[in-house]
């Protein structure tokens, strides 16, 4: 779920996963996979940010990015 911000200033959470398409029009709006649409206060780019984020934190997008160096020997 990411938070985002209608351009009347309404804060909702939105599930990430219906996220079809996200277009900046130049309003970003947001279609979800059952057609409807959402315009948002929030750029494209915190959009994709956002979801990238929730998508690392449920375990759908690869964790390695986070630095563990896995050829370090230890004593």
């Amino acid at each position: 779920m990411i938070n985002i911000t209608r351009l009347n200033g309404e804060e909702f959470v939105i599930n990430a996963l219906y996220i079809e398409k996200v277009q900046a029009l130049p309003d970003t709006t947001i279609t979800l996979s059952n057609g409807k649409t959402y315009f948002v206060k929030e750029s494209k780019d915190e959009i994709v940010s956002r979801t990238t984020s929730f998508y690392q934190q449920v375990g759908l997008i690869n964790l390695q990015a986070k630095g563990v160096d896995t050829d370090v020997e230890t004593d």
